[in-house]
C-alpha cells in the first residue's frame, strides 16, 4: 500500500510512526484508518522492531476526528465508522511491541483515544488532551467511554467526557493520562531514550509484561496471577536463563 499519511522511519530496532495531514491537523479519516491497519499488518509482528513510537507532524498530534467526513453520516455510516477505529485500535493495543504516544500537540477526541491504546504516552509542556464530543452532541466512538475509565479512575473520565474540559500537558500527569512531560524540542528524543531503554531488557519479557497487564485487566485476580505464573515460568530455560546468568556473571545479557 502506498502511505499518504502516515511515514515510518525504522532505527535499532525503534520504529517511529509519524502521523501528517497538515491541513486537517492530522485529523483520522477513513484513509488513516485504511493505512493504518496497513501498517500493522505489514510492520506489526516484525520482531527486528522492539519498541513503536506514535506522534503528529506539526502542532498537532492528532485534533480529532474528522468532523467533514462524519457530518453527513447515517446512523449505520456512524457504527460503522465506529466499528473501524475501534477494531484498530485494538489492533494497535495487542501488538506485541510496546507503543510509545510522542503527543506533540492537540490530542483530542479520536486523537486521545489513540493516545489511549498506546501503552506509555509522553507529552510535550504544550500538549492538550480532551474528549470533546459531547460540544458536537456525539459520544467518543473509538473506545474513549471504556479504556479512560480505566486509565484515571471513573470519576475523572467522566468529569473529562462529560464537561468536554480541554486540559494542559501538568494536569494530564497528574491524572495519570501521562507519565512524562518534557520540552517540546526535548519529545522525541525522551521517547527515543526510553525506546532505547527498552531494545535493552529481555525481548521476551518486555512482550510478556504487557500481554500479562492487559489481558489482567480482563480477569479477576486470581486469574489473573495464574496468567502471570504461567509466564514467568516460560522464560526459566530460556531467555531468563541467559539474563541472570549475564547477572551473576558481571556480563551484558546476549538477547
Amino acid at each position: 500500500m502506498t502511505y499518504e499519511i502516515l511515514s515510518t522511519d525504522i532505527n535499532e530496532g525503534i520504529a517511529t510512526l509519524t502521523i501528517s495531514r497538515p491541513k486537517a491537523m492530522n485529523a483520522l479519516n477513513r484513509q488513516f484508518f485504511a493505512e493504518m491497519n496497513a501498517w500493522l499488518s505489514e510492520f506489526g509482528e516484525r520482531r527486528d522492531i522492539k519498541v513503536l513510537i506514535i506522534t503528529g507532524a506539526g502542532n498537532a498530534f492528532v485534533a480529532g476526528a474528522d468532523i467533514a467526513e462524519l457530518k453527513d453520516m447515517n446512523p449505520a455510516q456512524g457504527k460503522e465508522i465506529s466499528a473501524i477505529g475501534q477494531q484498530t485500535f485494538a489492533r494497535l493495543e495487542q501488538l506485541d511491541m510496546p507503543v510509545i504516544a510522542a503527543v506533540n500537540g492537540f490530542a483530542l477526541g479520536g486523537g486521545c483515544e489513540l493516545a489511549l491504546a498506546c501503552d506509555m504516552r509522553i507529552a510535550s509542556s504544550k500538549a492538550k488532551f480532551g474528549q470533546p464530543e459531547v460540544n458536537l452532541g456525539l459520544t467518543p466512538g473509538f473506545a474513549g467511554t471504556q479504556r479512560l475509565p480505566r486509565l484515571i479512575g471513573l470519576g475523572n473520565a467522566l468529569y473529562l467526557l462529560i464537561s468536554g474540559e480541554l486540559i494542559g500537558a501538568d494536569e494530564a500527569l497528574r491524572l495519570g493520562l501521562v507519565q512524562k512531560v518534557v520540552a517540546p524540542e526535548q519529545l522525541l528524543t525522551e521517547a527515543l531514550e526510553l525506546a532505547r531503554k527498552i531494545t535493552t531488557k529481555g525481548p521476551a519479557a518486555v512482550r510478556l509484561v504487557k500481554k500479562v497487564c492487559r489481558q489482567g485487566l480482563e480477569l479477576d485476580f486470581k486469574a489473573g496471577c495464574l496468567l502471570e505464573t504461567s509466564e514467568f515460568s516460560s522464560l526459566f530455560g530460556n531467555e531468563g536463563l541467559e539474563g541472570m546468568s549475564a547477572f551473576l556473571e558481571k556480563r551484558p545479557a546476549k538477547w
